[in-house]
């Protein structure tokens, strides 16, 4: 696996908490980029080159995560949800608690199996009933070591699993932060491109809506993951999208209440992709949505289009992604943008 997408896909950045992956953003854009900055909102804007045409390309570096409400007198800490994550891929997780005074190694506890009666355990877990174990005996000793509000991530992983397929924590969207990276890297366009990390899109598409009144692009590119039909108990009909794949285009995001992509924009990418031999697929989108859709309703309207990671187990602690649709991402993207700069 490549340094800097390890590096990348296991920094910390729970949404309103990227700070760290923010200075990893800053510190390779500025490697390819004339200038680099971070706004008043966390995101970390770039640009590069000259010419009549104004073009965004935003990736969001936040990840879900947890943060600490209260502390029992026994020591254990009680936590809220930062972003979607399904309460049954909580329990006996290991996540690190980002504390002021250095992280922190907590597990996720429930109460066990065996104590619960018949009808309980029927019924999935709530995270309200969670806790993490830090290892304290009482509530004095753990405020010693944590506070309220500190903020915990899942332990951080990555790696091969077989072949070109790669695991990893946060991987929605840190393989988009990969490939924005890399694309400003090639890019040779006669065009103004601003490449965007934004923040807190997992809670509300929020940087993606303060960067786009900033830069105000004539045209966008939202690049994030999606979810592959590719494993089983997911129909065709809910997600033909495979690992391996190729690029994914967006064509409409949950039902139309997010971005639906103009046919200018639809018709290059998929003669973009065609026309330079570039493996891509096409999804229609039922629920979710990425930054595109804040991006296409900024100011009089900005002609967004998305490029997506086909990806299997996002909001959780280790997703699955193929190494060669990341490159078909940032093929296609710089390929586009060449196009519309022309």
């Amino acid at each position: 696996m490549d340094a800097l997408l390890k590096k990348i896909l296991e920094a910390p950045g729970v949404s309103g908490y990227e700070g760290q992956i923010a200075k990893i953003m800053h510190d390779e854009l500025k490697k390819s980029c004339a200038e680099v900055a971070i706004d008043n909102f966390g995101n970390v804007i770039a640009k590069k080159g000259k010419g009549k045409v104004k073009i965004m390309l935003a990736a969001h570096m936040d990840e879900i995560g947890l943060i600490v409400k209260h502390i029992s007198k026994e020591g254990y800490l009680y936590f809220i949800k930062v972003g979607g994550i399904d309460d049954r891929i909580l329990p006996a997780q290991r996540v690190i608690i980002k504390a002021k005074k250095g992280d922190l190694l907590g597990i996720i506890g429930a109460k066990p199996p065996h104590l619960q009666k018949e009808e309980d355990k029927k019924k999935p877990i709530k995270y309200e009933d969670m806790f993490i174990d830090i290892g304290c005996k009482s509530k004095e000793e753990a405020e010693k070591k944590i506070e309220i509000g500190d903020v915990a991530i899942f332990e951080p992983n990555s790696g091969v699993l077989n072949g070109n397929l790669y695991y990893g924590k946060a991987i929605d969207n840190r393989i988009g932060c990969y490939a924005l990276v890399k694309i400003m890297e090639r890019l040779k366009a006669n065009a103004e491109v601003y490449a965007v990390a934004t923040t807190q899109e997992e809670v509300g598409l929020k940087g993606a809506r303060t960067s786009a009144f900033k830069v105000n692009p004539d045209y966008a590119f939202a690049i994030d993951t999606n979810v592959a039909g590719d494993t089983p108990q997911i129909t065709e009909r809910e997600s033909a999208l495979k690992l391996g794949g190729g690029v994914s285009i967006s064509i409409i995001e949950a039902s139309g209440r997010g971005l639906i992509v103009s046919e200018k924009i639809k018709n290059l990418l998929i003669d973009t992709a065609k026309k330079n031999k570039i493996k891509y697929q096409v999804d229609v989108i039922e629920g979710g949505m990425t930054d595109g859709a804040i991006i296409y309703m900024n100011r009089e309207g900005v002609p967004t289009g998305v490029l997506a990671i086909p990806s299997r187990y996002i909001h959780s602690p280790s997703g699955v992604f193929n190494i060669e649709d990341v490159e078909a991402t940032v093929e296609l993207t710089v390929k586009a943008v060449e196009a519309l700069a022309k």
